[in-house]
């Protein structure tokens, strides 16, 4: 069992299925709070990091700056989690929603001492808005709040198994790891997360990082009581 889980997930997990031009899906944005609730029952501490692509994707062109764009998807993100968070409080559950920048008429400033007692008191949080800064994503937005708050693993979902060698859906022949150091990951350069998310995480000593198929949202519940899904990746 983890005491404290920082938990990435896609924008797309909140989106209709399927369907490219959809924001969200009351029922998708349902589950995902149900399943929330599920894990934090289990007296697990969870702190959320949602993208935002369900929304916004970046730049449509070249010529458009790119902090101008990677701006927009940090309020991306910021939206997500205000709707995540509402569907988890109006559920029964107890989420509040921290955001990297300054905009108290919605949600309160993030600092690690506020996202910390949040935690402590029970509460599922939102930490959004990403790292509060351009150029970075928001798996390193997790690497870093796993390192600030100490965090026992960052669940990260994707659309595969766990970590392969090479990409699954172009190689049939591709190769999952079961376990990797995260030395390997970047030597490896695996695609999976980002390189500076990694470096990060090795650095800081976040124990470690579990990758693997959130197609299903119940596997969040599985991995938080201890099934051994997808792909390790550990100091």
């Amino acid at each position: 069992m983890y005491k404290r889980i920082v938990l990435k997930l896609s924008g797309e997990t909140l989106a209709p299925i399927g369907d490219e031009k959809g924001v969200y899906s009351p029922d998708r944005v349902n589950e995902a709070a149900r399943m929330l609730i599920k894990v934090a029952s289990t007296g697990a501490q969870l702190c959320v990091i949602l993208g935002g692509g369900n929304i916004w994707r970046g730049r449509f062109t070249d010529e458009m700056d790119a902090t101008v764009a990677d701006n927009m998807g940090m309020l991306a993100t910021i939206l997500n989690a205000l709707c995540c968070a509402e569907a988890v409080n109006r559920l029964g559950g107890k989420a509040k929603v921290f955001t990297a920048q300054e905009m108290t008429r919605f949600a309160d400033l993030y600092t690690k001492e506020r996202a910390d007692a949040a935690l402590n008191e029970g509460y599922i949080v939102f930490a959004a808005g990403g790292t509060g800064n351009p150029f970075f994503t928001t798996d390193t937005g997790a690497a870093l709040r796993a390192a600030e708050l100490k965090a026992d693993v960052v669940f990260k979902g994707t659309g595969a198994e766990g970590i392969y060698d090479k990409d699954p859906n172009k190689y049939p022949d591709a190769k999952m790891y079961k376990d990797i150091t995260y030395k390997e990951a970047i030597d490896k350069r695996l695609g999976v997360m980002d390189t500076s998310a990694f470096v990060l995480c090795m650095d800081r000593k976040v124990p470690a990082i579990r990758v693997f198929k959130m197609d299903d949202l119940n596997n969040i519940y599985l991995a938080a009581t201890g099934a051994d899904l997808g792909t390790v990746a550990h100091l």
